[in-house]
């Protein structure tokens, strides 16, 4: 398997004081310096960033926070303030907000509860009760329904295995059960795709997956999306397709978020900075695969402006 890179690592020679100078002089008197606040925030690793706010309010007694939200605006000010944001509180917050208000986005709540590894769930859940003084299960529940609301419950439980051993007779009669929960029956035996697809390691599913092609023409991927709908299904699809290959799955996400007519530009530049030091080098020479076209070429064509020019920076990396 690849290594997993990010397009953003620690900058070599960092200087907090000369970046919090650079931002102080891009930010001070009439109009502003966009394109140095690109240069410094969008080049620099979150716990630099938080080293740069540090020194600002040192440096110039001001918050740097404050400064960035009053002289940005629009999406190139989410982006900006996003990238500031400790990247557990930026999770936290897109939940939060995802749930939010009238209707929620539950992409937010699959693409980020059912990719992640246990220690990441628990963290973020940590950080969510924290910021909002209500445990994240409680809000998932009350803005989530049936199958959904219990796969979600289930993975925030943050109990799936992790030992990354396959046992290869057990793979078989997994494959079986959700052969005969789906595609067999009248109907879909919901439980038992929970209890496999959300419990099992990675490479386990993997070895499910494998066994399930022996026994049905489909596939479980096909399976799923005929057997299963709406939320649910998505869910169930982030489990199984993140398991098979991560960035391939984050690739397919971020292409879904800029195809047809308009933009998802909330999960356009969440997905962009959540995986921006983890593994978005490798998203992108998946995406390259998967649609023949680069990530900043697609993302190019979606966007404009400072918006456009601070997401860039962000693909294209340090």
């Amino acid at each position: 398997m690849a290594q997993l890179q990010g397009t953003i690592r620690p900058e070599a020679g960092f200087d907090p004081a000369s970046d919090a100078h650079a931002l102080r002089k891009a930010m001070k008197g009439l109009g502003t310096d966009e394109k140095a606040i690109i240069e410094v925030l969008c080049r620099r690793s979150n716990a630099q960033r938080q080293q740069i706010s540090v020194q600002y309010k040192s440096g110039y007694g001001r918050d740097l926070l404050k400064d960035l939200k009053s002289e940005l605006g629009g999406k190139f000010e989410d982006v900006i303030l996003g990238l500031m944001m400790p990247p557990y509180e930026f999770l936290a917050y897109q939940l939060h907000k995802a749930m939010a208000g009238a209707g929620t986005d539950e992409d937010v709540l699959f693409e980020t509860l059912c990719t992640h590894s246990n220690a990441e769930i628990r963290a973020i859940r940590d950080t969510y009760q924290k910021m909002y003084g209500r445990s994240l299960e409680q809000a998932v529940r009350s803005e989530s329904s049936d199958h959904f609301k219990r796969l979600l419950t289930a993975v925030l439980q943050a109990n799936r295995d992790e030992s990354g051993q396959v046992d290869q007779a057990k793979a078989a009669n997994q494959a079986q059960a959700l052969y005969k929960a789906g595609e067999k029956k009248m109907g879909t035996d919901e439980e038992t795709f929970n209890v496999i697809l959300v419990t099992q390691n990675p490479a386990q599913l993997q070895a499910v997956m494998a066994e399930y092609e022996k026994l049905s023409k489909k596939g479980l991927i096909k399976a799923i999306e005929s057997e299963t709908s709406g939320d649910y299904r998505q869910a169930l699809l982030a489990i199984v397709k993140s398991s098979l290959n991560r960035t391939a799955y984050f690739a397919e996400r971020l292409y879904d978020t800029m195809k047809g007519l308009g933009t998802r530009d909330n999960d356009l530049l969440r997905l962009i900075i959540c995986r921006a030091e983890y593994d978005l080098a490798n998203i992108k020479q998946e995406f390259l695969k998967l649609y023949g076209k680069t990530l900043e070429k697609a993302v190019s064509s979606e966007t404009s402006g400072d918006y456009k020019k601070a997401l860039i920076a962000i693909i294209e990396g340090n």
